[in-house]
């Protein structure tokens, strides 16, 4: 098991957030002349943290302030990123108009909670931004009517080890939060992307997509199906996530590809696939080849050292284990989908990328 942390771990800051503070500061030094720092926002649940900034400049009729991201002690890709918000007056009565700088992305896709030729700005950190300029505006007796440009350097490039080419997300990252607080390895980034990948499926009108446990069985479900990039679900350890999202937003077909180990998981009913949270259970595996007749194999499997030995074991032996495995882990699935109308399939693929069994769908 994986060591547990000496101290608890700390918690981080959305992009969302410090998108916020940043246009909250660059709002009032405009009104103001005068960049507040640290900037305190609201957060969604009430909570008011206050944010250093880290750059600010102003000229005629407009301001900028930054936030680097701080993720606490989540593995996130954004952590320490400099996030900016140029503001400047609008029209009167246009309310807040939100602009993508560099390194923001913009929607091109129907399905996302933002219409596409929108900025890839999520509507909770929209709100936030909104009641922000409105509390200064208050303060100041004037009109909410602002332009918010926000930009990311380097944003495109980070852009490309997230989910945000593959929904249709084109020019940089997104701006996310449901709560402005990123809660250390809790995951939600990763499950939220899935189920925004489910969406835009379900909006491009697709009926058949995969959800792989890693790229190798990615790369074997696109071969061997010809499934375009939006039907590709990174589904990764959440095997629950992407099932319980799919039994309320159900689509035709769903195939789950993985590996032998990973698979054996979601056959024995755990829909976390993680190593930390879920172990591959020998006595399992050995009653599952005592079923297919070999009573000698089923003692050899207790005794190896990892689920692709028990494989190699059965394989030499001619006990389809791999297939015995398909077919629980697609039993386990249908359980988790209840009666939702999602035909479903079970790959098992090897490290190569060679399919070792596939189960029927229905």
């Amino acid at each position: 098991m994986p060591r547990k942390p000496d101290r608890p771990l700390r918690r981080g800051w959305t992009t969302g957030a410090c998108a916020t503070a940043a246009t909250k500061a660059a709002w009032a030094a405009l009104l103001s002349g005068a960049f507040p720092d640290p900037v305190e926002i609201r957060l969604p649940r009430g909570e008011t943290p206050a944010f250093a900034l880290a750059h600010t400049v102003a000229g005629e009729g407009w301001a900028q302030a930054s936030v680097v991201k701080d993720a606490g002690d989540d593995p996130d890709v954004t952590h320490g990123v400099e996030i900016f918000s140029t503001v400047r007056r609008g029209a009167n009565s246009t309310g807040v108009v939100f602009k993508a700088g560099a390194g923001v992305g913009m929607v091109t896709l129907a399905g996302l909670p933002i219409a596409p030729g929108e900025p890839a700005i999520n509507p909770v950190p929209r709100q936030m931004m909104r009641e922000a300029i409105e509390e200064v505006s208050r303060e100041h007796k004037v009109a909410a009517d602002v332009e918010v440009e926000i930009s990311v350097p380097g944003g495109d490039e980070l852009a490309k080890k997230t989910w945000n080419p593959r929904l249709g997300i084109v020019g940089g990252i997104s701006i996310l939060g449901t709560t402005g607080i990123v809660v250390p390895f809790s995951c939600a980034a990763w499950i939220h992307s899935i189920h925004r990948g489910i969406d835009v499926a379900r909006a491009a009108g697709l009926t058949h997509v995969a959800g792989s446990t890693g790229n190798v069985s990615e790369d074997a479900v696109r071969r061997h199906f010809g499934l375009p990039d939006i039907a590709l679900l990174d589904m990764g350890d959440f095997a629950g996530g992407l099932l319980k999202y799919l039994r309320e937003h159900p689509l035709p077909r769903l195939t789950i590809a993985g590996g032998f180990g990973k698979l054996t998981k979601l056959a024995q009913g755990a829909l976390d696939l993680h190593s930390s949270r879920s172990e591959v259970d020998r006595g399992f595996l050995a009653e599952l080849a005592r079923s297919g007749g070999d009573a000698a194999l089923g003692d050899a499997i207790l005794g190896a050292n990892t689920a692709a030995e028990a494989l190699s074991f059965a394989n030499a032996r001619g006990i389809p284990l791999a297939e015995l495995i398909a077919e629980r882990a697609r039993s386990t699935a249908k359980a988790t989908l209840d009666d939702a109308p999602v035909a479903i399939d079970v790959m098992v693929v090897d490290r190569d990328g060679k399919v070792l069994a596939e189960t029927g769908h229905g």
